[in-house]
């Protein structure tokens, strides 16, 4: 069973003043980044979702070797990116005898491999946990298989996979050791 890496990096970032897939640190795109994230962290195919200024994505991000989806649907949020990702993993050509998901959105750049591989470790196509850090639930999220049917009908908006989770009781893994799951909304959330 093969677990594959889910990168949501389809927002505007309005709030942020533009889309966090091209916000650079050190010389690295976030997109770049988090996607090695996912790689680093043993995933394997890494599935990107692209949504606003998808074409400036493609042009200044090195994604070789990742699976590039545009949602359409961006503009209504999380949810859809999610659910457009979660179809790509169905798709044949993308991959075959994946069991589980990991799903990291791109706006989280404290969240490391070392994070992700603790989620990864967990893999089964019943699985459901994600990441917690000083006891609040956080990013990576691990879906199994069994589950994403359900994920895709309750994914609506900005709220992804949250309100599934809640729901079904998901495992909290605490990862604040090894990793900072902050979301970075504004310029000023910024790590210094």
């Amino acid at each position: 069973m093969r677990v594959a890496g889910l990168l949501l990096a389809a927002g505007a970032g309005r709030r942020f003043g533009g889309p966090k897939a091209l916000v650079s640190h050190d010389g690295v795109l976030w997109v770049d980044r988090a996607a090695a994230v996912l790689r680093d962290g043993g995933c394997a195919p890494v599935v990107v979702v692209l949504g606003a200024s998808a074409s400036s994505v493609r042009a200044r991000a090195a994604l070789g070797g990742c699976a590039v989806v545009d949602n359409p649907d961006w503009a209504t949020g999380m949810g859809s990116s999610l659910r457009a990702g979660l179809a790509a993993l169905t798709d044949p050509d993308v991959g075959a005898d994946i069991g589980a998901v990991v799903v990291l959105p791109v706006d989280t750049p404290g969240v490391t491999a070392a994070a992700v591989d603790r989620l990864r470790a967990l893999a089964s196509p019943t699985a459901l946990a994600r990441a917690s850090y000083d006891g609040a639930p956080g990013h990576p999220v691990l879906l199994g298989a069994e589950h994403w049917s359900g994920v895709v009908e309750s994914a609506v908006g900005d709220a992804g996979a949250r309100d599934y989770l809640r729901r079904h009781s998901a495992l909290d893994v605490p990862c604040g050791d090894v990793a900072d799951g902050d979301d970075v909304d504004h310029p000023r959330d910024l790590p210094t």
